[in-house]
């Protein structure tokens, strides 16, 4: 690579430490060259692993060693999670009672569901909470929200804790949408925060179906807190199918693993 492309690299790295995330769009208008220089540039980087690439930009590696903010995990993999959200939403009845755990692929399905009557909806997600009542407020659905109090994280924007705990003790749901972390054959379902993973782990005691939302880089991905075994969920909808050694262990659990369809079909 030519030296100017050096310093350009060089410069990424700089702005991407004060900022935290960077997007291919103003990369290129900083530098003044072409977006697919850029995408270039964060490729080369990437590989060195130097940053971690994700949908529209990139964002600093330190920030995977621990659960992404709620912020940092809007912009990634954004098509892969709008994509399961819809479907998610596809398999809500009207009448249903659910519960939306906090994550951006549940996130994705607070967002599109629609056109859905006499829903009631239970979440401890602040940003599902908002996307909630805007398709409340225009009649996009019917039926109640009901919002799990307890300790706020700001970070995530969710609540956890006792208080949480407590609440949803007097509930029970038809279905439980929820986002880990990640999932094996040997560790089962995981994730980073273990007061998540106790909200969760009561959350599946208090539902019918659990049904787990992920993009394919959480498989065989395995995390610090150990929410449940493969046995306690009903169905993964995941971007793609399961990976082959994974068919004795579905078919065991008796687990639906839906894939959705490409919207061009």
């Amino acid at each position: 690579m030519s030296v100017a492309g050096e310093e350009r690299k060089k410069r990424i790295l700089e702005i991407l430490d004060v900022e935290g995330k960077v997007k291919v769009n103003d990369l290129a208008s900083k530098l003044g060259v072409s977006t697919e220089t850029i995408r270039r540039y964060l490729e080369e980087l990437d590989k060195e692993e130097k940053l971690k690439k994700v949908y529209g930009g990139a964002v600093k590696v330190s920030y995977f060693k621990s659960e992404p903010s709620a912020v940092e995990r809007e912009i990634i993999r954004i098509d892969e999670k709008e994509k399961i959200g819809k479907e998610a939403v596809s398999i809500i009845n009207d009448h249903d009672v659910i519960a939306i755990d906090d994550g951006s692929t549940t996130m994705q399905l607070a967002k599109h569901l629609v056109n859905k009557t006499n829903i009631t909806v239970l979440t401890n997600s602040v940003t599902a909470l908002s996307a909630l009542i805007e398709n409340h407020y225009q009649q996009l659905f019917t039926g109640k929200i009901i919002f799990i109090g307890g300790e706020i994280n700001s970070t995530h924007y969710r609540t956890t804790g006792s208080i949480s705990l407590k609440m949803i003790e007097d509930y029970y749901v038809d279905k439980y949408f929820i986002t880990v972390d990640g999932i094996s054959l040997e560790r089962g379902v995981t994730c980073y925060d273990s007061s998540k993973g106790i909200f969760t782990k009561k959350m599946i005691q208090q539902a019918y179906n659990s049904i787990i939302l992920i993009d394919h880089t959480k498989i065989d991905q395995e995390k610090y807190f150990r929410i449940g075994e493969l046995e306690d969920i009903d169905t993964i909808i995941c971007d793609q199918p399961a990976p082959d050694n994974w068919s004795e262990a579905i078919k065991k659990s008796n687990i639906n693993w839906i894939v959705p369809e490409s919207e061009n079909n």
